[in-house]
């Protein structure tokens, strides 16, 4: 962990609750006039918007092909590694953004889908906030975990992430039901190499798991909402978490472990600001002390 310069890596898939975070965090960050270099992870994507679609055409002609946008062969780990390690040595490094639609792409008379140039991080900021799929991957190359100071985990259980895919790529991409199950299948091998190990090395994880029957993903009608759902947060090292404050603060909360505590699902934002607002003060802390 890089005591000079922090680093905080938010890890979760797509639709689990990763926006919320990092609007959660933006709001700490004004609120206690912190200056954060924000790197979203798909601007470390391997390939632009078409691009990646002719890779995964390519892959669904190909049996026994795995390629996924969760793996190395889509993503620039090596290159995300050397900017956890010199934003933690010297506060800079290289980042790009990936502009998602046209609002994002218009400043840069781009196509959205594409990526910006590669350019030096803004001196001067106080912190890394990042948000993305590999927060804390490890490969035989690469061991993000190892850079960050405080690592976060948002993901849903496994049935409503596909629940959250199927109504997305179903509704507005106007994929076939079969062609969404190719995909589920072909990817789940880079999920489970890639993406699960991670949430192992976080120091807090966030887990939304519904009330409402999702045994068949495949026939579910709506996505789960966050009134229909619980919370599970898990601390890795609980000492020094005020569980009493946490369970006055959370109406209706309570603990199943002596490191996890249950929530409603719709107190996610309260649950974050409570929670990392003084592990950012620590972080703070640590910086001036290391200068």
């Amino acid at each position: 962990m890089s005591a000079r310069h922090p680093i905080i890596a938010v890890t979760g898939s797509s639709g689990a609750g990763t926006t919320t975070v990092t609007r959660t965090f933006q709001q700490i960050f004004r609120r206690e006039s912190i200056a954060a270099a924000i790197v979203e992870g798909d601007s470390f994507h391997r390939y632009d918007r078409r691009e990646m679609r002719a890779k995964v055409a390519q892959a669904q002609e190909e049996p026994h092909s795995t390629f996924s946008h969760f793996g190395p062969d889509a993503n620039l780990f090596e290159e995300l590694d050397d900017l956890f390690r010199s934003y933690g040595e010297t506060g800079g490094g290289r980042t790009r953004r990936y502009l998602h639609d046209e609002k994002e792409a218009a400043p840069y008379g781009q196509d959205p889908g594409t990526f910006t140039p590669w350019e030096e991080i803004e001196p001067g900021t106080d912190l890394l906030f990042y948000e993305g799929l590999h927060g804390c991957v490890r490969t035989e190359r690469v061991d993000l975990a190892r850079h960050a100071d405080l690592k976060i985990g948002v993901v849903p259980i496994v049935n409503l992430e596909w629940i959250q895919k199927i109504h997305r790529d179903r509704n507005m991409r106007g994929y076939s039901e079969e062609a969404i199950v190719d995909t589920i299948l072909r990817r789940m091998p880079d999920y489970v190499k890639y993406i699960c190990p991670q949430f192992s090395s976080t120091d807090v994880n966030f887990q939304r798991v519904p009330t409402v029957d999702t045994s068949n993903p495949f026939i579910a009608r709506d996505i789960p909402t966050s009134d229909e759902s619980m919370l599970v947060i898990r601390f890795t090292r609980p000492k020094g978490i005020d569980f009493p404050y946490l369970l006055s603060m959370l109406k209706d909360s309570f603990m199943t472990r002596p490191n996890t505590i249950v929530c409603p699902g719709d107190k996610m934002a309260l649950a974050m600001q409570l929670i990392f607002t003084p592990m950012i003060w620590q972080l703070a802390d640590r910086k001036k002390k290391a200068f």
